[in-house]
């Protein structure tokens, strides 16, 4: 589904040029606040909690992304967060334990999405609506289930999720995993390259320099959480998540469907695909991904209120868009998903350390988020 463009000879894939230019966008944005806060930006601790703040978000917008793809829209993740994390929290205080306190939080997340959904899909009802009143539905029985008060949670196990951090050791043992991952994958790349194309040898090199880039980061990355107290595990289960949504959206038949029916609706259904039932699934599978970032959110903060989760699906959808999702839909990365995650979470970071005042703060990101849907509506036109 990637677009491709012709310039000088050169085939460019917008999709990636997109990437680049958010990456360094980010770079910038991180040197800015580096020079502001006299170096306390970039320091381990900072960096370490700016990956923490960086995981519920990650997450909602993995799935969220999925959900743009496929043409759709869901403004009740907030909502469905605050509710889940309360039902998980009040299974722990009553002494329900963990593993099923756990479920029951996903579970809750993927019923609603199956609801949602399914009037979405068979009934017709837009997402924008149906999702919308959810926003005010699932609020509302979050207040209602915790009582408008704030249940906290004592459970050291439970607070793990949120809190805890890997031994570097381990660390170290999953970068080099990782590092064995990018390398099978860039060789995949090449053989299948030299199997179609004649310029195999230098689609090789070019394969092997764009998969230094990953490596570079990896090796990075675990240092500078070492330097703190090792990889949060937060982290780990946004990098999980992300691997999974890569492996969906890039692998499978379902992924390509997302892209298929976000592209043309009509087009997708006169080739066979059915559309309800893939509209259905994503659903699912976004509340399911709500349900695992409720989890985290409680668990880090300890304690599940009646607030929780407030306009989170307003975050996730700016780091949708700021990484190059359309909201018209077939287009989009969990990388840029995940990326725009990492500049939102930056953005709020950096201010607070440089004590911007919260209106302040609201109205910077809401321009920023205006002026990259504006940047895509250009970028369309000129297309």
């Amino acid at each position: 589904m990637s677009e491709i463009t012709e310039k000088t000879g050169f085939k460019i894939e917008t999709s990636s040029l997109r990437a680049y230019t958010m990456l360094g966008a980010m770079i910038l944005i991180w040197l800015f606040f580096y020079w502001q806060t006299g170096g306390i930006f970039l320091t381990p601790r900072n960096l370490s909690n700016l990956m923490l703040q960086t995981s519920v978000t990650g997450i909602l917008a993995v799935g969220m992304l999925m959900i743009i793809v496929a043409g759709q829209i869901d403004l009740s993740v907030g909502s469905v967060l605050g509710l889940a994390g309360g039902i998980a929290a009040i299974g722990m205080t009553q002494g329900y334990g963990l593993a099923p306190s756990i479920l029951a939080a996903i579970a809750v997340g993927v019923a609603i999405g199956v609801f949602q959904g399914s009037l979405t899909a068979y009934f017709n009802i837009p997402a924008f609506i149906v999702t919308l009143g959810g926003l005010l539905a699932w609020r509302g029985a979050v207040k209602a289930v915790t009582e408008s008060q704030t249940v906290p949670v004592a459970d050291a196990t439970f607070k793990a999720f949120g809190q805890s951090y890997i031994a570097p050791n381990l660390g170290w043992i999953l970068a080099g995993i990782a590092i064995l991952f990018v390398l099978l994958m860039t060789f995949k790349k090449i053989k299948t390259s030299q199997q179609y194309d004649e310029t195999g040898e230098t689609s090789a090199t070019r394969e092997i320099l764009k998969s230094l880039l990953p490596i570079a980061a990896i090796i990075i990355f675990i240092y500078e959480m070492n330097a703190y107290a090792g990889v949060p595990i937060p982290v780990l289960i946004l990098l999980a998540v992300a691997l999974l949504g890569y492996f969906i959206t890039n692998h499978t038949t379902f992924g390509r469907y997302l892209y298929a029916i976000g592209g043309n609706a009509d087009a997708a259904r006169l080739s066979g695909i059915n559309n309800k039932r893939n509209i259905l699934k994503v659903f699912a599978l976004l509340g399911a991904l709500t349900g695992i970032a409720s989890i985290i959110f409680t668990a880090r903060v300890g304690s599940a209120s009646p607030d929780a989760g407030v306009l989170k699906e307003l975050d996730a959808i700016a780091a949708c868009v700021i990484g190059g999702a359309s909201l018209m839909g077939g287009r989009g990365t969990i990388f840029g998903a995940c990326l725009g995650a990492l500049i939102m979470a930056s953005l709020d970071n950096g201010m607070s350390l440089l004590n911007v005042r919260d209106f302040m703060q609201e109205i910077i990101k809401g321009s920023i988020l205006v002026a990259a849907v504006g940047l895509d509506m250009a970028g369309k036109r000129q297309n």
